[in-house]
């Protein structure tokens, strides 16, 4: 569990090569196709081989994917890894959805799992620096012409709370699509542009906060209990990058499988597989 950028998808995996893992996404944006970038889908390459469920399968962009929705299919996916002998991990940052796969009382998940909470956390300052630093990196990397291949000029009034176009970039786009053929001044659509990218930022920083307030919500008044890794010094940029892959390894890597090892009694497999 985590806010938005806090690294869960690369903990996630890293546990699962070392664990005989599969992830359940638990992220409801990602769980449809399309909007690779925009959605931040793990590439294939930095799955690593590793299964993943629930990711990138819902064909129709306008299905609302519900809470029940993910409960289902979320529960299917838990039981078919388990039947492999294999460990589920669920990642993602749809905390909503999280705390309903645990609470429904149709579903007993604490009667019938045993499960540990990891919550990978980043100071906001950290945070906020990154996530705004990484939306560039999308935009370097092709977002605005993503986000333009779903866009439907036609469409006077395009409902933007359903579907994958709930992702952030889709509505704070829509401006500058639709006005861009009709600016012919370069300056003036670039601050258009600019500008339709610095909501993104803002409205991924209300996210990251949105997440947060959910975390300690269940933490503090469901009395969830969760392991915290502060992830804070990887996202410094005091690091370069081999820098900041052995403070991963150190700092997050290492003391998430010590958690692992004590909640499962496997402190020799740990002592045996140290980092």
């Amino acid at each position: 569990m985590g806010a938005t950028g806090t690294g869960k998808t690369k903990l996630s995996i890293d546990l699962a090569t070392r664990f005989s893992g599969e992830i359940v996404n638990s992220d409801k944006i990602q769980a449809y196709k399309g909007l690779d970038i925009a959605t931040n889908k793990a590439t294939e390459a930095e799955r690593r081989g590793v299964p993943h469920y629930l990711l990138g399968f819902l064909e129709d962009p306008e299905e609302d994917f519900t809470v029940q929705d993910f409960c289902h299919h979320a529960l299917l996916a838990v039981n078919r890894i388990i039947a492999n002998g294999h460990i589920p991990i669920v990642v993602g940052g749809s905390n909503t959805y999280i705390e309903a796969f645990v609470e429904d009382p149709r579903i007993k998940f604490r009667e019938n799992f045993d499960c540990c909470f990891v919550w990978m956390d980043v100071s906001l300052p950290v945070l906020y620096k990154y996530v705004g630093k990484r939306i560039d990196q999308m935009v370097d990397e092709g977002l605005v012409e993503e986000l333009r291949g779903m866009f439907v000029p036609e469409e006077e009034a395009v409902d933007y709370s359903r579907g994958i176009r709930r992702t952030i970039g889709a509505p704070e786009m829509d401006l500058y699509f639709r006005v861009e053929d009709r600016i012919e001044d370069e300056g003036i659509k670039k601050l258009l542009l600019n500008a339709a990218i610095q909501e993104m930022k803002d409205n991924t920083f209300k996210l990251v906060n949105s997440q947060l307030r959910k975390i300690q919500r269940l933490r503090n008044q469901l009395g969830w209990e969760m392991h915290r890794i502060d992830a804070t010094c990887v996202f410094e940029e005091r690091y370069d990058k081999l820098e900041a892959e052995d403070a991963w390894k150190k700092k997050v890597l290492k003391p998430s499988l010590g958690i692992y090892c004590l909640e499962e009694g496997l402190l020799n497999y740990c002592g045996k597989h140290a980092i």
